[in-house]
């Protein structure tokens, strides 16, 4: 399930037209560890899933999960220097608007659930939205 939720998220970010979204991969703590790590272009997009918690039914398991899709861009500046700052929240919406309603054969329809914004910034900014969804595995 995890492997196609990823999958579908993969796809539907990169295939944003005029493509904004210019790097996808699993979450690993990336921008705490930026200098370490192999350099990605940004803006990227990074998928964590939170715990999953399931519950055996009728020769299957099912779950109510929740992944975070942590989306990284460039600080360019405080909003003394123009809007252009807030060029984020614009690629957070269309972020979202790609991953909402994904579904696949083993997973229901993502739902957006809550939104952190980023407040302690230096090179660049990490914004967080969080999605629900349900799952299952068959044995």
């Amino acid at each position: 399930m995890r492997k196609e939720i990823y999958r579908a998220i993969c796809a539907a970010l990169l295939g944003i037209d005029g493509a904004p979204v210019k790097h996808v991969d699993l979450w690993n703590h990336n921008v705490e560890f930026i200098e370490q790590e192999e350099a990605w272009d940004r803006p990227a997009v990074f998928v964590e899933f939170a715990p999953i918690e399931w519950r055996a039914d009728k020769g299957g398991y099912h779950t109510q999960g929740t992944l975070r899709l942590h989306i990284v861009t460039d600080w360019v500046g405080p909003l003394s220097q123009g809007d252009e700052s807030l060029d984020v929240f614009d690629l957070c919406e269309t972020v979202c608007r790609a991953v909402v309603g994904l579904s696949g054969e083993h997973f229901g329809a993502l739902r957006l659930v809550g939104s952190d914004t980023n407040h302690n910034h230096e090179d660049i900014v990490e914004s967080i939205e969080h999605f629900a969804y349900s799952g299952e595995w068959s044995v």
